[in-house]
C-alpha cells in the first residue's frame, strides 16, 4: 500500500517542475545545451541548472563541478532528454538547461530545497 501512495507524489512533483519550466520558457531567460550551460556557469549568470537523467556521466560530473564552484543549484530532472525537451516546449532533445532569469516562475526558490 505504501508504494501506491508514493506514486502520485512523484507524478505531482514531475507536473510541478514541468509547469514551472513552461513558465520560465514563457517569461524568463534560459540557455539550452551543454556548451551554453557551461558558458553561463563560468560567467556566473546561471541561477539553476537542470540535468536530464540520461546525461553522460562525464558531462554530468563536469556540470556539477562548475555549478559547485559557481554556488549554483543543480536539479536532476526525473526524465530523459526527450522528456526534458518536451517539458521545455521544444521538438528536440535537451540534455542540460540553465535558468539565468526565472521571470514569473518560482523555480529557483523551490528547486534547491528539493535536490538537497
Amino acid at each position: 500500500m505504501a508504494p501506491a501512495a508514493k506514486k502520485p507524489q512523484v507524478k505531482k512533483n514531475a507536473e510541478n517542475i514541468n509547469t514551472r519550466l513552461s513558465m520560465v520558457m514563457k517569461t524568463g531567460k534560459y540557455v539550452l545545451g551543454y556548451k551554453q550551460t557551461l558558458k553561463a556557469l563560468r560567467n556566473g549568470k546561471a541561477k539553476l541548472v537542470i540535468i536530464a537523467n540520461n546525461t553522460p556521466p562525464l558531462r554530468k560530473s563536469e556540470i556539477e563541478y562548475y555549478a559547485m564552484l559557481a554556488k549554483t543549484g543543480v536539479h536532476h530532472y526525473n526524465g530523459n532528454n526527450i522528456e526534458l525537451g518536451t517539458a521545455c516546449g521544444k521538438l528536440y532533445h535537451v540534455c542540460t538547461l540553465s535558468v539565468t532569469d526565472a521571470g514569473d516562475s518560482d523555480i529557483i526558490r523551490s528547486m534547491p530545497s528539493e535536490t538537497a
